[in-house]
């Protein structure tokens, strides 16, 4: 006898295919065997769900309400699965996720990986990539992003840490073009800015009204890589605005300067965001907890 919830997984995984031969190609079944599950439910329901033809299968109308009606059954029945796993208080299997590269490999993989090395059932897959990623189209279940984020529909946020922004410079270029010590004296220097996609950002300053104060220094040096702009500064070829974790051992070490009263640095945004779920898998509450309590530490 066929298992309806079964059945009904093959049947969302043929609508999504488009044919039985690809849906018993994905789901490792033969084309028949996918069939027999599709009839079992249409002799069940006393409907048809597809629409077979010898050039293609479509669904019916009623097909396509039952498809949404068995995606959010077998939604809620993986929730209920992943209950159990975590009554055993043990993370397992794979957890995805997306990383802007120099941030991500800086502050957060290391936070991940202790993660991985304390529950050794927990598969860690992480993709460093500057670009924003649709997290549900491309199967990730986090994203770590930094700066202001769009509205996205069935995403949800979480603030893990904030970057406190520097405006620094070498000594030498300092001596040579002297110091500023209000932003605007920034329009009098040159700059190395971070560009991609073909745009600047500003350089933000907080403000005492709430908005920050948005400034454009002038540049003829764009970067699409933090730590070279940082290396540039050291070099003395401008002014450059970074996260206080990257500039840190530079300036302990000399090569740069800090610039601009305390006061006047901006804190700069860091969330996790992960598909907005009836259940959140504990390896992705775990990831985001442990975000949360170590990257404010290192991003200070």
């Amino acid at each position: 006898m066929m298992d309806r919830l079964t059945s009904m997984a093959v049947f969302v995984r043929t609508a999504d295919a488009g044919s039985f031969a690809a849906a018993a190609a994905a789901l490792g079944l033969s084309a028949p065997m996918v069939g027999k599950h599709v009839r079992f439910l249409e002799d069940r329901l006393g409907m048809q769900l597809i629409n077979r033809t010898t050039r293609r299968q479509g669904l019916t109308e009623f097909g396509r309400a039952y498809y949404e009606r068995c995606k959010a059954v077998l939604a809620e029945a993986e929730a209920a699965d992943a209950l159990a796993a975590d009554q055993r208080s043990q993370p397992q299997g794979r957890l995805r996720v997306a990383l802007p590269v120099l941030f991500g490999r800086r502050c957060v993989a290391p936070v991940l990986l202790e993660l991985a090395r304390q529950h050794p059932g927990l598969e860690l897959h992480l993709s460093f990539n500057d670009r924003l990623v649709d997290l549900a189209e491309e199967g990730f279940d986090l994203a770590v992003r930094t700066g202001r984020l769009a509205d996205q529909a069935g995403l949800v946020a979480r603030r893990v840490a904030r970057q406190s922004m520097i405006v620094c410079a070498a000594p030498g270029y300092l001596a040579a073009r002297g110091t500023p010590q209000q932003t605007g004296d920034l329009d009098a220097h040159q700059a190395i800015v971070y560009s991609r996609s073909g745009r600047v950002p500003p350089w933000l300053f907080p403000r005492e009204d709430g908005a920050p104060l948005e400034v454009w220094p002038t540049s003829r040096l764009r970067f699409d890589d933090l730590d070279a702009i940082a290396d540039a500064a050291a070099a003395g070829m401008g002014l450059a605005w970074l996260p206080s974790w990257l500039v840190r051992d530079r300036i302990q070490a000399g090569a740069l300067v800090p610039l601009l009263p305390q006061g006047r640095r901006y804190p700069y945004e860091c969330y996790a965001l992960w598909p907005q779920t009836p259940h959140m898998p504990l390896r992705v509450r775990l990831a985001i907890d442990a975000l949360a309590a170590a990257l404010p530490r290192m991003t200070d």
